[in-house]
């Protein structure tokens, strides 16, 4: 008889797979979320495509702004109130150039999250609107 391997770490306490899976939400949102958002015009935050800026003028979510997590510092954000909630985007799961961009601009005390998948799956999966060959909003 095989033992499972799914079962070979017998799962957490309900309570405390609610609270990993609350804080988790808490760092991350996903595509579907953010266009969801944009649909209904919820701008409570602002979307950030962490790419460089060639990536960005090929292909970005509409609704994003530029700004290549290389250039994230206390002076390119002075611009923004600390109110300011920001979501994150790089090119896909195999990328941490979102990763990089929310801790540096968590580290600057403002509320971040990462939209998982990132233009990968805004683009190819989900097949929502992009924004294509325009000139870079830099913030």
């Amino acid at each position: 008889m095989s033992s499972s391997n799914v079962l070979e770490f017998t799962p957490a306490q309900s309570d405390i797979a609610n609270a990993f899976f609350s804080n988790k939400l808490s760092f991350e949102t996903d595509c579907s979320d953010v266009y969801a958002d944009i649909k209904s015009g919820n701008n409570d935050y602002l979307l950030l495509d962490v790419r460089s800026a060639e990536a960005y003028e090929k292909s970005h979510a509409v609704t994003a702004l530029s700004m290549p997590h290389a250039t994230i510092t206390q002076e390119s954000f002075a611009q923004f109130d600390k109110q300011t909630m920001f979501v994150v985007y790089c090119w896909g799961p195999g990328c941490n150039g979102a990763t990089k961009a929310a801790k540096k601009i968590s580290a600057l005390g403002f509320a971040v999250k990462e939209m998982i998948g990132g233009i990968h799956y805004w683009e190819d999966f989900e097949r929502y609107p992009v924004n294509r060959h325009q000139v870079s909003a830099q913030v």
